[in-house]
């Protein structure tokens, strides 16, 4: 059965990373939850997907420079709610055992991985004895090769689009590095499509996603193909889709 991902909690449905996003997720019963994490000058693990304030939040300039003191002050747009930390985030998404949660550990604005942000993301996570229940995820395969070095026991996962593979060489020599490197491949709708034969060719299902679905005629149609994973901003849609495929079985 092909497993579900709130994407970023669940973007279409309430503000994207926010704690209200997290908690009305897990009501949904999602299988899995994917958030992204910055980390700020101050050390502060910040739960966030832009390396930068003003798409999401009512206020300018790079995450990094977040004080602790102007993220109590600043407000996700359209919610009360603040930036939410790491720390904050687990306490929400632990209180659902049997949930899968997918940490993206992003860049900076320049797109340079932040120093030790894979040691601090790692001592939350087992911290909290979470190492069986996440994926460390990232587009960038030394960030994961960092992850695999310090905590080897803790999943992996990749993502991948056209762009993206055609800067690593194309999307054949992309796979071949990363096959031993991660259990999960999470790759963009339209190159999955594009190369399905190919992809898999080389991964199995179980170890394939597709991203980011939030139409119904794409969801279903990712459903038919059995593809292991599928990671949705509209997750109460592809619950429906998939509770409706199985009845139908």
């Amino acid at each position: 059965m092909t497993s579900i991902t709130g994407h970023r909690g669940a973007r279409n449905l309430w503000p994207e990373n926010s704690l209200t996003g997290f908690r009305n997720v897990l009501a949904l019963d999602v299988d899995a939850v994917e958030f992204d994490v910055h980390l700020t000058e101050a050390g502060e693990l910040v739960v966030i997907h832009d390396a930068t304030l003003d798409r999401t939040v009512e206020g300018t300039g790079p995450v990094r420079e977040v004080t602790p003191q102007m993220r109590s002050a600043l407000r996700l747009k359209e919610s009360d709610e603040g930036i939410p930390t790491l720390g904050e985030v687990l306490s929400v998404l632990t209180s659902a055992e049997n949930k899968q949660l997918h940490i993206e550990i992003k860049s900076d604005a320049e797109g340079k991985p932040y120093p030790g942000i894979v040691e601090k993301v790692i001592a939350e996570i087992a911290g909290r004895g979470l190492e069986n229940r996440c994926h460390l995820t990232s587009f960038d395969v030394p960030i994961l090769e960092e992850c695999r070095r310090q905590a080897s026991g803790i999943a992996r996962l990749i993502s991948v689009n056209r762009d993206w593979a055609d800067r690593q060489g194309g999307l054949h020599a992309f796979l071949t590095r990363v096959r031993d490197l991660v259990e999960i491949v999470a790759i963009h709708h339209e190159l999955m499509d594009a190369e399905w034969a190919s992809i898999t060719a080389s991964l199995p299902l179980s170890r394939l996603c597709v991203w980011t679905l939030n139409d119904a005629a794409l969801i279903e149609k990712w459903l038919a193909r059995g593809i292991g994973h599928l990671t949705t901003d509209r997750p109460d849609l592809a619950l429906q889709l998939r509770a409706k495929r199985l009845a139908l079985a």
